[in-house]
């Protein structure tokens, strides 16, 4: 935790900034690499009956970490996906509650 799922972002450039961008994030949240996940979603947008590229979206699940640590995460993604070449870029934060996050059966 947390789950970051990137939807308009090729794979190759997610690999190419996941290791350094998660390096800086496992730093500000203070907790193993390996409670991060990363997931590549693939679409296909289309308006008026075009297929278009768009610009890319991150959706943030975590459990809430106050504003000021959600900012500066917000940061550190946008200025990793402007670094691989896109213009804009939305970050999403969806927040998970302890009591509703299950693993293996017991909530936190």
């Amino acid at each position: 935790m947390p789950q970051l799922k990137l939807q308009g972002v090729e794979v190759n450039d997610i690999c190419k900034i996941s290791i350094d961008m998660l390096q800086e994030m496992q730093e500000l949240l203070e907790c193993p690499k390996n409670y991060f996940t990363f997931e590549c979603v693939s679409s296909t947008f289309v308006m008026e009956g075009e297929i278009i590229k768009t610009y890319p979206t991150v959706e943030v699940a975590w459990f809430d970490r106050g504003q000021e640590i959600q900012d500066t995460m917000a940061k550190i993604i946008t200025k990793y996906i402007h670094s691989a070449g896109y213009k804009d870029v939305d970050v999403i934060f969806r927040i998970l509650e302890e009591k509703r996050y299950y693993e293996n059966g017991e909530h936190f």
